[in-house]
C-alpha cells in the first residue's frame, strides 16, 4: 500500500486528524520533560539507579491503576477522559520547575508518576476509542501512523528537548510541556466520538469494578491466541526498558563531545525514527494476519540482535551505534502495531478498554523489573555499560525466541465468556 492511505485517512476523517494532532502535540512535549528530568537527576545526584527508579516509578504508575483506567475507558465517555487527564498535566508539568535540589527528588518522582498515571488513562481511552472513528480497513493504516507519530514526536521532542535545555535551562522544556497539554485539550473539545457502552457493567463504579475488571480477564483467558498476544510488548519490554530506558541515556551521557541533554537527544532520536518506521515496513509487507503472532516473536528476537551489535559497536563510531539502535526499535515498533491492531481486531469495542489496559499492566510491569535491574546492576559495578547493554540483548533475544515458539491450541469458539455473568 502507498503512503496515499495515510493522506487519505487525515484528510478526510476530521476526527482522527484532530486525535492525531492532539496526541503528536501532547507526545512531542512530553519528550522535552523526561529529557529534562534525566539531567536533573543526573546533575543532582549523578545515580545511574535513580534513572531506573524514575522510569520504573512512572510505569509503576502507569500500570497500578490500568486495571481501573480500562473500565473507566468502558464505562465513561471517553473523549472527556482524555480532556481532563490533558488538563491535569498542563499543572503537573509546571510543578516541575520548583526542583532544586537533590531533597526535591521524591516529589519529582511522585509528580512523574502522576504524569505517567494520567496518561496511561488517555492512552487506554484513546486506543479503545480508535475502531469507532476509522473504518475497519483504515485500522491497520490509521495504527501504523499512530506509532510513526509517536516516534516522530520522540525524535523531534527529544533532539529539540535536548537544544532547548542546553540553551536555555530545564524550565522552558516544563513550559513547553505544559503548553502542549493545553494545545491538545482545545482540538478535542469539538469532536463527537462513537462509543458503544457495556449495559451490564452499568452501576456505582466503585461496588462493580471488581466485578468488571475480572470480566475483562476472564475475555482475555477464554482465548488462547488473545491470551498469547496480550504478552506481545510485554516480552519486549522485560528486556528492552532497561536497554531503552537506562542504558541509552548513559550512552547519551557518555559522548564526550556532546552536552548530556544533547547527548541523551541523540540517542533518543535513533530510537524514534526506528519506531517509526517499523510500523509503516510493518503494514507494507505483512499483509497476512494469520502470520502476525508468530513474526512478533521474531522481531523481538531482531530486536535483541541488533542490541547485542549496539552494546558491541559503542566504542566505534557513534554513527554507526545509532544506525544499531535504529534497526532494534524498527523491529520493536513492529512488534507494537502488530499486537495492537490484532488486539482491536479480536475483540468487541465494549470490553476493548479493559483489554488494553491488561496489555498496559503487564508491559509496565515488565519496563519496571527492566529498569530498575538495569540501573542497580550498573550502579553497583556488577556490569558495565557495555556488558549491561549486551546481557540484556541476549535476554531479549531469549524472549523473543520463547514466544515465537509458544503456539497455544485454538478453543472451538472465539468468545467463551458471557457479559451477564
Amino acid at each position: 500500500m502507498s503512503g496515499n492511505a495515510y493522506v487519505r485517512l487525515v484528510r478526510e476523517n476530521r476526527t482522527y486528524r484532530h486525535f492525531w494532532v492532539a496526541t503528536f502535540i501532547s507526545m512531542y512535549g512530553e519528550w522535552f520533560n523526561t529529557i529534562a528530568l534525566f539531567l536533573i537527576i543526573l546533575k543532582y545526584t549523578d545515580s545511574e539507579l535513580l534513572l531506573g527508579t524514575l522510569m520504573a516509578v512512572r510505569m509503576g504508575c502507569f500500570a497500578l491503576m490500568q486495571p481501573f483506567f480500562g473500565l473507566l475507558a468502558d464505562r465513561l465517555n471517553r473523549k472527556k477522559l482524555m480532556i481532563t487527564t490533558n488538563i491535569l498535566q498542563v499543572f503537573l508539568a509546571l510543578s516541575f520547575i520548583g526542583v532544586d535540589g537533590p531533597e526535591d527528588m521524591w516529589w519529582m518522582f511522585l509528580c512523574s508518576g502522576i504524569m505517567m498515571a494520567l496518561h496511561g488513562l488517555y492512552v487506554t481511552a484513546e486506543r479503545a476509542a480508535l475502531p469507532n472513528i476509522v473504518g475497519h480497513d483504515d485500522l491497520t493504516t490509521a495504527n501504523a501512523l499512530d506509532s510513526a507519530t509517536w516516534s516522530t514526536a520522540l525524535c523531534l521532542g527529544a533532539f529539540t528537548g535536548g537544544l532547548v535545555v542546553q540553551e536555555f535551562g530545564v524550565n522552558l522544556a516544563f513550559i513547553i510541556d505544559s503548553v502542549t497539554f493545553l494545545i491538545g485539550t482545545l482540538l478535542l473539545l469539538p469532536l463527537t466520538v462513537p462509543q458503544t457502552y457495556d449495559k451490564v457493567s452499568s452501576g456505582s463504579l466503585i461496588i462493580s469494578s471488581l466485578k468488571d475488571i475480572g470480566l475483562g480477564q476472564k475475555r482475555i483467558i477464554s482465548e488462547p491466541r488473545l491470551f498469547r498476544i496480550i504478552f506481545a510488548k510485554t516480552s519486549w519490554n522485560i528486556a528492552g526498558g532497561g536497554l531503552a530506558g537506562v542504558y541509552l541515556v548513559l550512552a547519551g551521557n557518555d559522548i564526550d563531545f556532546l552536552h548530556a541533554a544533547l547527548g541523551f537527544g541523540v540517542f533518543f532520536f535513533a530510537r524514534g525514527i526506528g519506531t517509526g518506521i517499523g510500523p509503516i515496513l510493518a503494514r507494507r509487507f505483512f499483509k497476512d494476519s494469520e502470520k502476525w503472532p508468530r513474526l512478533i516473536g521474531l522481531l523481538i528476537l531482531t530486536s535483541g540482535v541488533f542490541y547485542v551489535l549496539v552494546g558491541l559497536s559503542l566504542k566505534g563510531p557513534l554513527l554507526l551505534t545509532l544506525c544499531f539502535v535504529t534497526l532494534a526499535h524498527t523491529a520493536s515498533g513492529g512488534n507494537w502495531v502488530l499486537s495492537t491492531v490484532l488486539t482491536q481486531q479480536w475483540v468487541e469495542d465494549e470490553m476493548r478498554g479493559r483489554v488494553f489496559s491488561t496489555d498496559m499492566l503487564l508491559l509496565s510491569i515488565g519496563q519496571v523489573v527492566s529498569t530498575i535491574s538495569a540501573g542497580y546492576l550498573i550502579e553497583k559495578g556488577y556490569v558495565n555499560l557495555q556488558q549491561g547493554i549486551i546481557s540484556f540483548a541476549c535476554l531479549m533475544m531469549l524472549s523473543g525466541l520463547v514466544f515465537t515458539l509458544w503456539n497455544p491450541k485454538p478453543t472451538s469458539t472465539t468468545r467463551e465468556y458471557t457479559q451477564g455473568e
